[in-house]
């Protein structure tokens, strides 16, 4: 009843919320994205996105399919693999960024684990600035972390969302004092992209705290020591956004190749675009 190629389309409009980004990483014209998206409404008999112009957003049954969609498409993967008989061996150096220690990234590795079981995977979780800076001088052969900004197309986009001002419930901000700041230490891309927006805005500000660890920046920021900058959709339990703050803009996660090319990257890579969903939330 459904067509794999359609439900890897699906998917991956899902992720970038974008269906001419969804037709750039599939290599595909974005015409056949849109039929390939119409087909499974048809089948399905239920509308999975809501478009306009501006935006693409999914609808319940949407949400409801991606579960569905992504089980499928494993058992599909397995399957071949079975089949084909290939067995890949060898060392993988992988990188990811702070942001993905809330999320189902562990999941994606344990299956990643399971069906590669003779990778030597090697995983180091450092922030993205300091991911891109790795990746650069060789020693790492996949990273998943933030774009560097507005400009930066490098790698395979893997999914977009929303940055947003988080903190303590109840916490305000003092318009006539220093916004406190819990920021990642350089070079941290959230923490630039703070700093560059508040003095757009004219705003002061003061750090309050600083961490190279994500659970240390929640714990302060749950202390309500001050604001930190952070993904929409995988704000930790116990903080909420603060409003009054300029915006922060889009940020934009990839997957980036280092110049050493190989087949556990490329599978690994594989794995990640296509549970791309259940990293976009938090776990």
């Amino acid at each position: 009843m459904y067509d794999p190629v359609q439900l890897r389309t699906f998917l991956t409009v899902a992720q970038t919320l974008s269906f001419t980004q969804a037709a750039g990483r599939l290599g595909v014209r974005q015409s056949t994205v849109s039929q390939h998206v119409r087909r499974l409404e048809e089948a399905t008999g239920r509308p999975l996105f809501l478009r306009d112009t501006h935006s693409v957003e999914l609808t319940e049954d949407g949400e409801a399919l991606l579960g569905f969609a992504r089980t499928i498409l494993e058992a599909h993967e397995r399957a071949a693999a079975y089949f084909t008989g290939t067995r890949l061996r060898g060392r993988l150096r992988f990188g990811a960024s702070e942001d993905f220690v809330v999320t189902r990234l562990p999941e994606i590795l344990e299956g990643f684990r399971h069906e590669h079981p003779e990778v030597d995977l090697e995983l180091s979780v450092e922030l993205s600035g300091t991911l891109h800076e790795r990746l650069d001088a060789g020693r790492l052969d996949l990273v998943l972390a933030k774009r560097r900004g507005p400009g930066d197309e490098r790698g395979r986009l893997v999914w977009r969302d929303r940055m947003v001002w988080i903190g303590a419930e109840g916490l305000r901000v003092d318009p006539d004092r220093p916004v406190p700041l819990i920021v990642f230490p350089p070079p941290g891309i959230t923490r630039a992209r703070a700093l560059e927006v508040l003095e757009r805005d004219g705003r002061g500000w003061r750090i309050a705290c600083t961490s190279g660890s994500l659970n240390g920046l929640v714990a302060a920021a749950r202390a309500g020591l001050g604001v930190m900058a952070h993904t929409r959709g995988l704000i930790p339990p116990g903080l909420v956004r603060v409003p009054g703050l300029p915006d922060l803009g889009s940020v934009e996660f990839a997957l980036l190749r280092g110049a050493r090319v190989s087949a556990p990257a490329e599978a690994l890579a594989t794995a990640i675009l296509s549970g791309a969903d259940r990293l976009s939330r938090a776990g």
